[in-house]
């Protein structure tokens, strides 16, 4: 099993709406069975997920405290990838999430705010060796500052080369549960998500231990996982 954690510093950077489009994308793409885990006290995926009519991505809930053997057993079950959103804020929290993932991503909008504010999350990856990805989010379309912001990030780490741009389609995709590629999969956002999903995919392939080493692969909807209460 991967492990992904979605963290910023910076409130309103999209974190957790990227998270959802990342976990639908995975399963649309064979990556499954994709488990998403909300350790946010705000609960917005949590409330995102209990909107959605689609039995897929799984839940599992969770605490920060039991957060590692919780992971141990999601992997024992059969669970390829797990993404876990995270608070606003660089709190133990994150710190714990981090001992767990494989990778983490930082989405950050092109504001000389957001910029700023990458450092402290940046440091805390460095310092617990956790590889780490940058996400321009929430971008406008041939706006100056979004390339002058890639380049920023850039300096400072791995860049995904797809930027996602703000459109309305995206903005107001979750809503009802649903993602854009769910809503519009034609769309420019929806082809956006696509790529970044296909290189963040391409990134955990290669920590991918080689076949002849993994463990028989488990059922591939384990049942306590479906009702969302896994680890209530």
């Amino acid at each position: 099993m991967k492990v992904i954690a979605v963290a910023s510093q910076k409130g309103g950077s999209g974190k957790t709406t990227l998270a959802g489009h990342l976990a639908v994308q995975a399963e649309m793409s064979g990556a499954g069975p994709v488990a998403l885990v909300d350790t946010d006290p705000q609960g917005s995926l949590s409330e995102w997920w209990n909107e959605r009519e689609a039995e897929n991505p799984l839940f599992a809930r969770t605490t920060i405290d039991k957060l590692k053997d919780d992971v141990a057993r999601m992997s024992q079950m059969g669970i390829e990838l797990l993404i876990i959103d995270t608070p606003p804020a660089i709190t133990q929290t994150i710190a714990t999430v981090l001992t767990v993932a494989d990778l983490l991503i930082i989405p950050t909008r092109p504001s000389p705010h957001d910029l700023r504010a990458v450092g402290a999350t940046v440091e805390l990856a460095e310092g617990l060796d956790t590889p780490l990805i940058f996400v321009v989010n929430g971008a406008t379309p041939r706006a100056r500052i979004t390339g002058e912001a890639a380049i920023a990030l850039s300096q400072h780490g791995t860049l995904a080369p797809s930027i996602i741009h703000q459109r309305v389609d995206f903005a107001s995709s979750m809503i009802d549960g649903r993602t854009v590629m769910e809503l519009n999969p034609a769309s420019k956002s929806s082809e956006e998500l696509t790529k970044l999903w296909s290189y963040i995919s391409g990134r955990l392939e290669k920590k991918r231990p080689a076949l002849s080493s993994e463990i028989s692969r488990m059922p591939t909807k384990p049942d306590t996982f479906q009702s969302g209460n896994a680890f209530a």
